[in-house]
């Protein structure tokens, strides 16, 4: 049986068990062991999906991804997200729209202090969204920039999707990070400047933020950023020791742990409850995490044992088109992968076939991490399966419909999709930076 028909059956055995409603871990487990048990027999095709597996948990990087989850849960029960808000809220002083574009600033912050997305908006939900549909602002503006500005913890480090795609795209993690900076924000830019042109042409969509801190004279109001000295303190101790060289990215999240609980213990949030919580949801999230990886690895393991990758990457480079053309069909496929697949599974099935051809088409993989992340950015927000959405809905007001939440994303996704097409024609948009730490 050719190789062709063969990924056909796996593809179709895919998506027959997820319409079963098969979780998506045990899924690609389950095809990768069929495959392996009937190419090599039942004991070498046990032996394989295990030695498959083994590999990549006795990876030393993959660490750090439970250490940033614990990170962001604890910030996320200790009640810094509400006053580095309050804070940037009443900097942003009178002028119309501060408060959308003070809550896509305070995204970026706390992006840059979990690396994980979605507790972020839910925080954002809970605090930011009752704040801008109390002061009239326009339904699906508020919205969208909480949607679209959480979602920017896909790619400002310490971004777990980076993380994951250096392990198997086997580059440096650090220099990922360093490359991400910059899109990461240049969408942010992208975001304020939407806002403030909609609330131009549109006043009525944003009224002015009139509490009496906000008229205060900007100096009298710079005692409110007390609000951001610890959430600095914190970003600015796991980033720099990752671009000083002083620790890896994996020491480097052991670091934000220790740093988060330590934040918890100044504001006096620090308890028995709080910590229990913060490690629940931990095993929580990192076993869901767990559990596609093993499932993945396995199955693109396997499938790269009976000639599967060689037969795509032959495909790939064998397209008759110019070079960065095979880019954008990479990047397409990788959209289509995300209106049923989750982000992780998307990687490591992808990923290991995309970064050798990425290579022999002269391009830098780190350049394509850059790329991936903003492309998972943009499923991340897409329907029908757009995990943001879902997240904003389990906290948002029971008024707002999910519907809705998907239309209100729409001016942002294309806005995401504008920002990946700039990192794409343009690459030292993301290359500038780590070119610097060489």
């Amino acid at each position: 049986m050719g190789i062709e028909i063969i990924t056909l059956l796996i593809v179709a055995g895919l998506l027959a068990l997820m319409a079963l409603g098969v979780p998506l871990g045990v899924t690609t487990l389950t095809v990768s062991l069929a495959t392996a048990l009937l190419y090599f027999g039942e004991r070498a095709g046990f032996f394989i999906v295990a030695a498959n597996v083994g590999e990549v948990l006795h990876k030393y990087e993959l660490i750090a991804v439970p250490f940033f989850v614990f990170m962001a849960n604890v910030l996320e029960r200790s009640g810094i997200a509400k006053s580095l808000f309050d804070s940037m809220a009443i900097m942003g002083g009178r002028f119309r729209g501060s408060v959308a574009v003070q809550t896509c600033i305070v995204a970026v912050v706390l992006a840059a202090m979990s690396g994980i997305m979605g507790g972020e908006i839910v925080m954002l939900g809970l605090i930011a969204l009752p704040q801008m549909l109390r002061l009239g602002y326009d339904r699906k503006l508020s919205i969208g920039i909480i949607c679209a500005a959480g979602a920017l913890a896909t790619l400002i480090p310490p971004s777990v999707v980076l993380i994951v795609y250096g392990l198997a795209a086997q580059v440096s993690i650090t220099k990922l990070f360093a490359s991400s900076v910059v899109p990461g924000l240049l969408l942010a830019t992208l975001y304020i400047g939407y806002i403030l042109i909609r609330v131009r042409l549109n006043p009525a969509m944003a009224p002015i933020y009139d509490i009496p801190e906000t008229g205060l004279p900007f100096f009298q109001r710079l005692k409110f950023l007390r609000g951001t000295i610890l959430p600095g303190v914190l970003i600015g101790a796991v980033l720099g020791v990752i671009y000083s060289g002083i620790a890896t990215v994996t020491e480097a999240a052991a670091v934000g742990a220790v740093g988060a609980v330590g934040v918890a213990a100044i504001r006096r949030e620090l308890n028995w409850r709080m910590m229990r919580d913060a490690m629940r949801q931990t095993v929580l999230t990192v076993g869901s995490i767990i559990w596609l990886v093993l499932g993945a690895i396995s199955l693109i393991g396997i499938y790269n044992r009976i000639g599967g990758g060689d037969f795509l990457r032959g495909l790939l480079t064998s397209l008759d088109i110019p070079p960065i053309m095979v880019i954008v069909v990479m990047m397409l496929i990788v959209m289509v992968l995300g209106t049923f697949l989750e982000w992780i599974a998307i990687l490591f099935i992808t990923v290991p076939i995309f970064a050798p051809v990425v290579v022999d088409l002269g391009y830098d993989p780190i350049w394509f991490g850059v790329l991936f992340a903003m492309n998972i950015q943009i499923y991340y927000l897409s329907p029908p399966f757009g995990p943001a959405c879902f997240f904003l809905k389990s906290v948002a007001p029971k008024s707002i419909e999910l519907q809705e939440i998907f239309a209100a994303v729409m001016p942002f996704i294309a806005l995401q999709a504008v920002g990946m097409f700039l990192v794409l024609f343009f690459p030292q948009i993301a290359l500038w930076l780590p070119a610097m730490f060489q």
